[in-house]
Parts: C-alpha cells; structure tokens; sequence
C-alpha cells in the first residue's frame, strides 16, 4: 500500500510540473510575440550596394571567386541579396549555414517552434544546451558565430497569410523549409503575388525532393498540384519519421539553388523535380508539367489575388508539429485522462495499438493487442485472426448480451484515427464501438504516466 500512495504521489507531481512546465512555454511564447511585434514596426530596409569586395572577402570567399561561373560580380549579387527562410528546422540548418558561409547578404529566420531534445538528431546545430530556446534565435546566434558579417533578422512567429505578404516582399528569394502542406501553399501564393521565386524541398523517412516554383516560367506550386492531397495522407517528420541526414542532403542542395539565382546563374531545378531515394543510393529528375493555363494563382488573370485560410483550406493544422489529423466526431474519441479511469475502474475492453512493429520495440502498454495499421488496411489474415480471437476473448468478461468496445492508440493519434476508420466500414464489426484515444502514447506520456518513454 505504501510503494501504491508513493506511485500516486509522484504521478501528481510529475503531472504538477508538467502544467508548470507547459505555463512556462506559453509565456515564452507570448514574450517571443511580444518581441517579434516591437521588430516588426520597424521596416528592414533594402541592402545597399556593393561596388567592391575587401581584403578580407577576398580571403574569405576565394575558393569560389575563382570559379569563373561565379567571379567577383557573382560574389557581389551575394552580397546584396537577401533570402527569407520559412522553418528553421531539419531543412532550414543546413539551408542557412551554407548561405551564411557563401555571404548571402541577409537572411529572415521565420519559426514560430523552440528547441526540443527530439530535434537534434535532424537540427545539428541547435544544440543540448538550447533546449526551450526559440529556434529563429538559435539559429541567428549560430549564423552569426559562422559570419559575422552576415544580417540574420529572426521572426519568432509562424508565417500566417496576415504576416506573409508583408515578409516576403522585404526579401529577394523565399526558401520553403516547413514540413506541411498548408504552409507550402501559402508561401507558394505569397512568392507568386510579391514576384519572388519559391525553392520548396521535403524529405521524409529516407525520400526527398526538391523543386523550383514559378522562376523561368515553370510552374508554380498549385499548378504542379492544385487541390491539396487528402488530409489522412499528409504526414509530417514528427509522425511518418525521417533519417536526420537525409533532410541535411536535401537542405544543402536547396542552398545550392538558392545561391544560383542569388548570384545570377540561374536554377537548375526551374520545372523539374529532383527525387532523392538515400537508401537506394540514387537521384533522379523528373520533368513537371508545364504552367497551368487555369492555375488559380499564376494565370494572367488570377482568382487567387490575397491570402486565405489555408489551414481550412487543406484541412490541416500549420503550427502543430504532429500533423493532427480530424477524423472523426468528438463522440468517436477519447481522451487519455478518460481512458486512463476506464482502465482503472476494470471495465471490459479491448486496447489496439496499430503503430509500426519497430515502435512496439521501443515502448507499448502491456494490456495492448498489437496489429499494424498496414495490415488493417491489407486486411491480413493473421492479424484478422488475432483480432477477432481477442474480441471473443474479451466478450467472455462482459454482460451477456453487452458489446466489447475497443479503443485504438498509436504515437500521436493519426494512424488511430484512420484505424478507427477502417474498422468502422468492416460490416463483421458493426455492432461494436470503436474509438481512438486523442493524442496517443505521447499524450499518455504527458498526462497520465511521466515515466513512459517518449520517443
């Protein structure tokens, strides 16, 4: 009984210095905004020319100002250009550290997410010790460390249609490093009203790919693709996993193009789609189509003339990094504080857990039945098997005559939630009530068991 009250007693404290902790973040956000607001009262001003380089930028850069492609005047257009950076992250480190090192003018930081330990298998150059801190300011105090001479003006806020206007018309190139679709289309809009080329990368498990919208005559991101993909289809690093490396090939190549147009020289990607496969060792580009005539956005006489609501637009939320999915009805959910009374309470169900087997490995709740979300969708037999022999088992704890419900978990209630979905539209199944516990494990981890492995 003793080692029980001592369980609960540290589970309340945990839980204590969890909403502490979570306080503490909101008011770094509010002073983040509060910040971010006094800078942006005062304009940036457009840089001035540059007429020559100094002894000390020749000694610098003279590696590449030796490439006859590039030269003095190349170095100079570097100079003097200035480049807007959306997302700080896996992409956006190493995109502004060669852009830092090649003496890129000025870059606009624009992340509205802090360091986390989860972060640094991909964001190499956070850094332990910036845990909690905003990403725009540790990239900034990073970049200044590598140049000096280089202006890196953070905006701590994310890119919303009130604000993106206003930014991107202050710099000469915009660089989409966000990891979600809503935010693609909306720097995608805001580059095409302001006259600014979009280079846009992604990469996710070990797959990447790059493109340059609307430079050349190429296409522009709605022309390439003008409805947004099915909501349960958009992932991001944070649930569908990514190889750090892979962002940092991919980052480091969208810094390549951006310095060729920086510099005069063109992109090569104006078009086309370079497709990265790491893990088959390989690269290959793809011709785009050409400019849509009836493109919303790029047509000589557009419907897309402003900013809208994107988030609605793609059915997808920007500023969360689980990519929430929205599924289902409230009434087909639960959250992890409800659950957590049904099981103590006793009350007969049965828990799927339908993550990747290499998840399981890491942590799982011992009462789960385990059953891939893929083998759900391929309807494997085994796994069919496995499920309806727990249900029957299960029943045999109810009232006679009373349905077994089962509730569905994975990492961040994504894949729960199509899950519930898919068992839904079985017709075996539809005496039995079926729902997803809201925000998954990680949730559980946050709220209700401190000790669970977050991963």
């Amino acid at each position: 009984m003793a080692a029980r009250e001592e369980v609960l007693t540290l589970q309340a404290e945990v839980a204590q210095r969890e909403e502490e902790l979570s306080s503490l973040k909101q008011r770094l956000a509010a002073a983040l905004l509060a910040e971010q607001e006094s800078e942006r009262s005062v304009p940036v001003s457009p840089l001035p020319p540059k007429a020559a380089l100094s002894r000390a930028e020749i000694l610098r850069y003279s590696r590449q100002l030796v490439l006859p492609e590039l030269g003095v005047q190349g170095q100079l257009r570097l100079a003097t250009a200035s480049v807007l950076v959306v997302g700080c992250g896996a992409l956006g480190r190493p995109l502004t550290q060669y852009l830092a090192a090649a003496g890129v003018g000025r870059l606009g930081l624009v992340d509205y997410d802090v360091v986390e330990a989860s972060n640094l298998a991909r964001q190499v150059l956070h850094g332990e010790a910036l845990a909690g801190q905003g990403k725009v300011f540790s990239a900034a105090a990073t970049l200044h460390r590598l140049s000096s001479a280089v202006e890196c003006v953070p905006y701590a806020q994310a890119l919303t249609p009130a604000t993106a206007l206003d930014l991107v018309c202050r710099y000469d190139v915009g660089a989409d490093c966000s990891d979600n679709v809503p935010t693609r289309y909306l720097v995608n809009d805001a580059c095409v009203l302001t006259g600014r080329p979009p280079l846009s990368a992604s990469a996710l498990r070990f797959e990447g790919q790059l493109t340059v919208h609307h430079c050349g005559g190429g296409p522009c991101y709605r022309c390439v693709f003008p409805q947004p993909p099915p909501v349960e289809t958009a992932t991001s690093c944070a649930d569908g996993r990514v190889l750090g490396v892979v962002t940092g090939v991919l980052g480091c190549l969208q810094a390549l193009e951006v310095l060729k147009i920086a510099a005069g020289l063109g992109p090569s990607y104006s078009g086309s789609l370079l497709l990265s496969d790491a893990l088959g060792g390989h690269f290959r580009c793809i011709r785009l189509k050409r400019r849509r005539p009836d493109c919303a956005a790029c047509r000589e006489w557009p419907t897309v003339t402003d900013l809208q609501d994107y988030e609605s637009f793609c059915g997808s939320s920007a500023t969360d990094n689980c990519c929430p999915l929205q599924l289902l009805s409230p009434e087909e959910r639960i959250s992890v504080v409800d659950y957590k009374r049904l099981v103590d309470s006793r009350s007969p169900h049965l828990l799927l857990d339908v993550r990747p087997p290499v998840e399981v490995d890491l942590c799982r709740l011992p009462h789960a039945l385990h059953i891939p979300l893929k083998h759900l969708e391929w309807r494997n037999a085994e796994s069919l098997k496995l499920l309806g022999e727990a249900i029957r088992e299960g029943k045999q704890g109810t009232q006679e005559g009373a349905s077994l419900p089962i509730y569905v978990i994975c990492k961040l209630g994504n894949d729960s939630q199509k899950a519930v979905k898919i068992l839904q539209s079985w017709t075996d199944l539809d005496s039995l009530t079926v729902r997803d516990v809201v925000g998954g494990l990680m949730a559980w981890a946050a709220k209700i068991n401190g000790t669970f492995l977050q991963y």
